[in-house]
């Protein structure tokens, strides 16, 4: 799906009455049109997940030998035991330098329209080659010595001819970015709102129900929609009243060079949002339920009762999935040679 932009005057066409039954368990069928079950496995044609790069993403994943000082993991930010964050409102890497924006998640992030808050590149694939070589946070000087390290190693050797054959030269940096692209792709974390989509209308308690359908009636399905409840598009924060702390980080401006995408940020996934906090781009926010009350001013321009947030945060608590154990926990990585 293409970027696209919401103006106010869309959010408040969307906006409607708020008042729902708690024990009404009917849903109209077209305000879920806009919501669809999560994928199995969130598919690219240019990178084909295969078991065998599946499983050497997963080790390059896990292993903290991508990093200058042996000491950082893509793991160590995006925590598959915790949801896929570390729970900091920035990330630590090289020397203990803090980055300027949280770390968001990478469970179902493949899906999403790009990834970073940015939006700076455009798949899995292509995100996974920067913190490697990003001087705060992995801080390997270059590609090469990257792949030295990975070439000393039988097991990697042995890893890259399986999950790349036919190569001649199977360890390159393209192929680390799309085996661990591979192994994201396989972060899927269906939860009982994808039970509720597929027709099965008990799969949610009645609160939970009430919940969504005041998520739905403030507008906030304007943004956060599709499988992914967010993730598709991207959007200006403040967009009905101005948006705090704005001055250090412009956001997509800086990649597009445009002035209509300053302070624009990809709308955020709201997949297991409850337990993935800290929340925005700069962290700022740890509790959900101030973040609920500041999206809903700031964007929709309303100020939320403590029903409304209470419902919201309800409905959103049906969106948390399980762990994939096959993916949540480390798997035995090379010994060094």
């Amino acid at each position: 799906m293409r970027p696209r932009f919401i103006t106010i005057l869309s959010l408040v066409a969307a906006v409607a009455a708020t008042g729902c039954s708690r024990t009404d368990t009917r849903v109209d069928p077209a305000r879920l049109s806009a919501f669809a079950p999560l994928p199995d496995t969130l598919t690219s044609p240019a990178n084909p997940v295969t078991a065998a790069k599946v499983a050497l993403g997963r080790m390059l994943f896990y292993d903290t030998r991508l990093s200058q000082a042996t000491d950082v993991s893509c793991n160590s930010c995006h925590n598959l035991a915790t949801y896929g964050v570390d729970g900091r409102r920035v990330s630590v890497g090289f020397n203990g330098q803090e980055g300027t924006r949280n770390s968001p998640t990478v469970y179902n992030a493949a899906g999403h329209v790009a990834q970073f808050w940015d939006g700076r590149a455009a798949s899995v694939e292509d995100q996974a080659k920067g913190p490697i070589l990003n001087p705060a946070e992995m801080a390997m000087p270059n590609a090469a010595t990257v792949l030295a390290r990975l070439t000393a190693l039988a097991a990697y050797r042995d890893a890259f001819r399986g999950a790349f054959p036919g190569e001649r030269s199977p360890i390159t940096y393209d192929n680390v970015a799309r085996a661990i692209g591979a192994f994201e792709r396989t972060l899927v974390t269906p939860s009982r709102w994808d039970a509720f989509l597929k027709g099965d209308r008990k799969a949610l308690t009645p609160v939970e129900i009430a919940g969504f359908k005041t998520f739905d009636s403030l507008g906030c399905s304007v943004c956060h929609n599709g499988p992914y409840v967010g993730g598709e598009m991207f959007q200006r924060v403040g967009t009905a009243q101005a948006w705090p702390e704005l001055t250090a980080d412009s956001g997509r401006v800086a990649v597009t060079h445009r002035v209509a995408d300053r302070n624009v940020f990809k709308v955020p996934s709201l997949r297991n949002i409850v337990v993935t906090g800290p929340y925005f781009h700069n962290g700022r926010t740890a509790q959900l339920d101030e973040a609920v009350r500041l999206m809903a001013r700031h964007q929709l321009g309303r100020e939320l009762t403590d029903r409304q947030a209470q419902a919201i945060i309800t409905w959103l608590r049906s969106l948390t999935g399980p762990l994939p154990p096959a993916s949540s926990a480390p798997p035995a990585l090379p010994a060094d040679d």
